[in-house]
């Protein structure tokens, strides 16, 4: 198996299983994250998706060039054309590359280990940009930013991409605090979190806002977390 999924609790983690090949991914490897993240986005007692790479070497290198993955609705690379309705977070050691890049970019936002790189490293052959890289990466770091890395091709550390935004957390394990993360979004209410999510994601204006936020007032999730502040209930948020 090309793809390695592991539930944990309300937590799913995914793993691209290919580090021979530093996670590049092909035809069998994006169906069968393809599959994956269907299955996440259908089963109602997994409320977060973790993505990560194999090997500690690379989370993904891009579309194997030896064996591209073929064409797909749901994206070459497997799931960057797919809307899931729950969140996502990517989980990156080393390499992050290419079509790599543009599956971190679909996740809502990365935890990367100190030894993490970045680029758009396909400029070199050619090769465009098809899984969401041009419409994802300049909303997450900035247009100037964004076509930098497009344009020149350009190789960036952890910390480079951290000051762009690209990166929000460098952490020595990024999977366990990617997990730790997860496990606490996932104890959230529910209703007003995935409606804020979808608010951000779409962006599309005041009104939505207000139409999906006042759906989820008076809930009974809302009523018991309200009961719980009441109470002098607290719960720390997670250390940034």
């Amino acid at each position: 198996m090309t793809i390695k999924v592991e539930p944990r609790g309300a937590v799913v983690v995914v793993t691209i299983d290919r580090p021979d090949v530093h996670n590049c991914v092909d035809t069998p490897t994006a169906q069968a994250l393809e599959d994956a993240v269907r299955s996440f986005d259908a089963d109602g007692s997994l409320r977060v998706l973790v993505l990560t790479g194999a090997g500690g070497k690379s989370f993904c290198s891009g579309a194997d060039l030896k064996n591209p993955p073929r064409f797909r609705d749901a994206g070459p690379m497997g799931i960057t054309r797919l809307d899931v309705s729950k969140p996502t977070i990517a989980a990156i050691n080393g390499y992050c590359y290419a079509g790599g890049l543009e599956l971190a970019c679909w996740c809502d936002f990365r935890i990367a280990d100190p030894s993490a790189t970045f680029g758009v490293l396909n400029r070199r052959w050619g090769v465009p940009l098809i899984d969401g890289g041009t419409q994802r990466l300049p909303r997450i770091v900035g247009l100037g930013n964004a076509l930098y890395l497009i344009e020149s091709g350009a190789r960036i550390d952890v910390d480079v991409a951290l000051r762009m935004g690209l990166v929000q957390e460098i952490s020595d394990d990024p999977l366990l605090r990617a997990v730790e993360l997860a496990d606490r979004i996932a104890n959230y209410p529910q209703a007003s979190l995935v409606a804020d999510r979808e608010g951000a994601i779409e962006a599309d204006g005041i009104e939505a806002e207000r139409v999906r936020g006042e759906a989820t007032v008076g809930i009974d999730e809302m009523i018991e977390g309200l009961e719980r502040f009441r109470t002098g209930d607290r719960p720390a948020p997670p250390a940034g």
